[in-house]
């Protein structure tokens, strides 16, 4: 179903990605590095839970690792196991007994060279195989920084391996009662390394042309529609911000093909693969992108990008920039961001009976009389 269907309003609810949303507002997915071997813990249920009681129209779980290596530390989630698909699903399913019925998408992800990394809080570094690290992965063996090691080149083999994986993770998160799955293809990991002549310089029918270097990804994303009977959305950097990198023109011919892929929305990020970019960011600076992929595609878009405040999410909806709108650090600020850009738009949202009595002065009409019950 288009987002041509739909009323140009930040809380207008409908299917813009396939899924039965209540708005527009979706959680980013967040990395929270607090696994332990690829398991989350009961810090993810607590934060699940505030998250899916924070007024959004569908919550995005951070990149989940397919693979161990995939990870982008080893405090990252994934889903490549019995053992990390239980407690996924434990976690999952008690979030959203504390919380009203929101849709969750799970967000698969690959680190590629970008993986066997410390957590931000620890510095970042890549780390070498002694210090808790691992063999990196890549379409070429060029390294993220010239200082760091470099990753090894996939074969044929490889690729069949990885691609194996996400279907495999696919069917794991529909175990865990996922939505939808939105297949990572930004930020420098892997499948965006495919996409970027800046990391992928390979000579064989995976690198070169811009056929090539799409290839890999939409054999991905194929292989998950064909498992996964939800929505099937793709995160993009939409540039590299380097010269001679990945261009916001090849992501909106990228997304044609996605669409023709199955995939029901793509996701608009920028940059991530390259210590060289340069860019200047202010508040919405990536929507321009997502209106160029969604005029190309036809495709549902969802931006993210310093969208903070409920006005400027409001008027990128309505002037048609993208179908939906994320945000990522304004929801661990705000936990119930949700609540009150509908009291700035003057809407309601979805909240549990025991958070009834919370708002007050001018956010009380958000849930409508009910707030007025109770002792």
């Amino acid at each position: 179903m288009t987002s041509a269907l739909f009323s140009p309003c930040l809380f207008s609810p409908g299917k813009p990605n396939g899924l039965e949303l209540e708005n527009r507002i979706v959680v980013a997915p967040m990395c929270m590095y607090s696994a332990v071997d690829g398991e989350a813990q009961d810090w993810h249920l607590m934060h699940w839970a505030n998250l899916l009681n924070s007024g959004a129209g569908m919550v995005t779980i951070e990149a989940t690792g397919v693979t161990p290596e995939g990870r982008i530390s080893n405090g990252c989630l994934g889903l490549w196991d019995d053992k990390t698909g239980q407690a996924f699903g434990d976690k999952l399913r008690r979030a959203r007994y504390l919380a009203p019925p929101t849709p969750v998408c799970v967000q698969l992800a690959h680190a590629g060279r970008k993986g066997s990394s410390a957590r931000p809080w620890e510095g970042g570094a890549l780390l070498d195989e002694d210090g808790g690290g691992w063999e990196t992965l890549a379409p070429s063996a060029i390294p993220h920084k010239p200082e760091e090691r470099s990753p090894t080149a996939l074969d044929g083999a490889g690729l069949e391996r990885i691609l194996q994986a996400f279907v495999s993770a696919a069917k794991r998160a529909a175990q865990v009662g996922a939505d939808a799955v939105e297949v990572h293809a930004a930020h420098g990991y892997l499948l965006h390394q495919f996409l970027s002549p800046l990391a992928n310089q390979r000579e064989d029918n995976y690198g070169g042309t811009f056929e090539n270097r799409i290839r890999f990804p939409l054999e991905v994303v194929q292989a998950v529609r064909e498992v996964f009977k939800g929505a099937v959305g793709v995160r993009v950097s939409a540039t590299d911000w380097v010269e001679g990198g990945w261009t916001p023109e090849e992501t909106a011919d990228f997304s044609v093909r996605l669409k023709e892929a199955g995939c029901e929305y793509v996701h608009v990020s920028a940059g991530g693969v390259s210590p060289l970019q340069r860019f200047e960011t202010s508040p919405g600076f990536l929507a321009p992108f997502s209106r160029m992929v969604k005029q190309k595609s036809g495709l549902t878009t969802t931006v993210v990008g310093l969208i903070t405040e409920p006005e400027l999410a409001q008027k990128i909806i309505t002037d048609g920039d993208a179908d939906l709108v994320a945000l990522g650090r304004g929801f661990l600020y705000n936990p119930r961001w949700g609540w009150s850009a509908a009291a700035a738009l003057g809407a309601q949202v979805q909240s549990s009976h025991q958070y009834w009595r919370g708002p007050t002065g001018e956010a009380r009409h958000i849930f409508g009389d009910a707030v007025s019950g109770g002792r």
